[in-house]
């Protein structure tokens, strides 16, 4: 079996899903991942397939595309090596930054974390205007490898935290959707 992502975006409507999900299943495809989003009314979805190793890829990429196009949708394809290395895993947390919406807050936070050398593995994002001054909001779930002082990446992302004015908080993700039902 091969695999291939499929990353797609554009002007959001109905029925996006259900026409690339559709062309898999006619292809004798399994839909492995799907991750799908609208973001201020743009489309944006990555899917992860599998394939039997006699498929056409190209052809697939190629029906698809057929069929996104006129909707103004964009698709690009990859497929995925066999023997590219899965990064190591360790503890699930997630970090929330809460503070008035300015430049920079995302650049700032994320450098702490590149830093340490923890990975994020989903980011959210997003501006409450109702609030005087606007307030930004971000959520990354991040994945800390056992090797990394927990104690020294807490205070680094509290010290960068109070420079950008940010409310700050890290916790393990059991935790987190304990207390937030997520």
């Amino acid at each position: 079996m091969k695999k291939i992502v499929f990353f797609v975006l554009g002007p959001d409507g109905p029925g996006i899903i259900a026409t690339i999900s559709g062309v898999l299943f006619d292809r004798g495809c399994n839909l492995e991942d799907v991750t799908q989003t609208i973001l201020q009314r743009e489309f944006i979805s990555i899917f992860i397939v599998s394939m039997d190793d006699s498929g056409d890829e190209n052809e697939l990429f190629e029906v698809l595309r057929l069929k996104l196009e006129p909707r103004g949708l964009f698709i690009h394809m990859k497929t995925i090596g066999a023997g590219e290395p899965a990064r190591q895993s360790g503890e699930a947390f997630v970090i929330t930054a809460v503070g008035p919406d300015r430049p920079g807050l995302v650049s700032g936070i994320t450098e702490v974390i590149a830093r340490h050398d923890v990975n994020i593995v989903n980011l959210k994002a997003v501006t409450r205007v109702e609030r005087k001054p606007p307030e930004y909001i971000t959520i990354y779930e991040v994945d800390i490898p056992a090797s990394i002082d927990y104690n020294r990446f807490r205070a680094a992302l509290q010290a960068k935290a109070r420079e950008l004015d940010l409310d700050v908080n890290l916790q393990h993700r059991e935790i987190f959707e304990k207390i937030y039902q997520v």
